[in-house]
């Protein structure tokens, strides 16, 4: 068992910089350990139950009492971008060391985080056709288009921040803290404005501000300027994290729900990302060993090198999950109980081992997509630049217009405007006389 030194004497010693370093194990470890809370979470939210309109498509965790405890356990973005930004760094600086470019972290990233997004897309478009040419009741189907499209928010922001993450990377080298606290003063600033104008649309500037802040947050987790605090000074700021949440939930400034401040964001993630860093960092060599461990290290392996394509495919499997129940129950060999009833609950663990057991074997089956090298990218930051964008506003379309067979063809035809935009010309087949090849 890990023991926390609490003595106020002899701060930990700053780590070696990592730019020559590996990936840090426990760093994946955690990243893998963030997935797994995702898919917990995504498993509680979906419910299906036959009413007498007919099958029904919901939201368990609407107004259900024991849902927001459980967040404060399982709203683990803020912590992912913290380790996004700490391998970020690590990379980036790697990267620099056997002489890339900037030019050439950014179009890795479009290709690491667009090509994922492929098949997904492409599988929507086909399963929304087929199933409207079925007969499937239109309600139904916009229904299954909103729970499908929600989690591309995620990968829009991420693209986004991983974009600005050179330049960010660049303002902690000259002023670690300063640039820290500029972000978290902005986004504080977004969330009083808000609050005295009324209008939430204020608040959509914390899409950046925030997340960017939590990311920034991983530079210091990166550089050992955590460590150079004391144990006690890291707990006691954990602790101080915590309380002071749970104040602002208790005055009523804050919804008890953490997952409902994704939307938009607040600087209650904020809090929540500083206990979150703090114990990581307390935590770092005891999750280090634990990463290492060879059934951890392979399980790990898996899901990190596959992390997009669990995301983006987790509630297309949740979604086959309900169609599949919906069927058994017309079959009468399934029953769907309301959500939160004893029944319900006795069902869950079937329910949530069945669709992370399938989103991890379509992860192996479209896992390889993910993890397909990078062709040449391209030499030139202007493209680079329009790549991102392109990839954002793919993105955009679908949140804006919801998940139809039309909007994600053309969020299709963007990412792979994206992704072609992030390659060298040298790395695309040149045409023969004819223009045939």
């Amino acid at each position: 068992m890990a023991v926390i030194d609490l003595s106020p004497h002899r701060p930990s010693p700053p780590p070696a910089p990592p730019a020559g370093s590996h990936r840090d194990p426990g760093i994946d470890l955690v990243r893998a350990l963030c997935v797994v809370a995702v898919l917990l979470v995504h498993g509680l939210q979906v419910a299906v139950t036959s009413g007498a309109a007919g099958p029904v498509l919901e939201y368990a965790t609407r107004g259900a009492a024991w849902y927001p405890p459980l967040t404060w356990v399982l709203q683990v973005m803020p912590l992912f971008f913290v380790v996004s930004g700490f391998a970020g760094a690590v990379g980036l600086r790697r990267l620099r060391a056997r002489g890339g470019s900037v030019t050439d972290f950014l179009a890795a990233r479009v290709h690491r985080l667009l090509v994922p997004a492929l098949a997904p897309l492409a599988a929507v478009a086909l399963a929304l056709t087929a199933l409207a040419v079925l007969g499937t009741p239109e309600s139904l189907l916009a229904e299954a288009g909103l729970r499908w499209r929600e989690p591309l928010w995620f990968l829009a922001v991420f693209l986004g921040s991983q974009a600005l993450l050179p330049m960010l990377l660049r303002a902690h080298e000259r002023a670690p803290w300063a640039s820290l606290f500029a972000l978290v003063g902005g986004a504080v600033a977004v969330d009083v404005l808000r609050a005295r104008t009324g209008i939430d649309a204020v608040g959509y500037a914390n899409l950046a501000l925030v997340w960017l802040a939590l990311q920034q947050a991983g530079f210091l987790l990166a550089d050992g300027h955590l460590e150079r605090l004391s144990s006690r000074a890291r707990l006691l700021g954990a602790i101080g994290s915590v309380t002071f949440l749970a104040a602002m939930v208790l005055g009523g400034v804050w919804s008890p729900d953490l997952i409902a401040h994704l939307n938009p964001p607040t600087t209650a993630l904020l809090v929540l990302g500083a206990a979150q860093t703090m114990v990581l960092s307390l935590l770092s060599p005891r999750l280090a060993a634990v990463a290492l461990r060879p059934r951890v290290a392979a399980v790990t392996g898996f899901v990190t090198a596959r992390t997009m394509t669990f995301y983006l495919w987790n509630l297309s499997a949740l979604l086959l999950l309900a169609g599949a129940s919906l069927l058994l129950a017309g079959q009468g060999l399934l029953s769907l109980p309301e959500p939160s009833t004893t029944e319900w609950w006795a069902a869950r663990p079937l329910w949530l081992a069945a669709s992370i057991a399938l989103t991890a074997s379509i992860a192996w089956i479209a896992g390889p997509l993910e993890r397909r090298r990078m062709p040449q990218p391209t030499r030139s930051v202007r493209h680079a630049v329009q790549a991102i964008g392109l990839g954002i506003a793919a993105l955009g379309l679908v949140l804006a217009a919801g998940a139809t067979p039309l909007s994600a063809m053309g969020a299709l035809v963007l990412l792979l405007l994206a992704l072609g935009r992030a390659r060298s010309p040298q790395a695309l087949p040149a045409p023969v006389a004819g223009g045939v090849r």
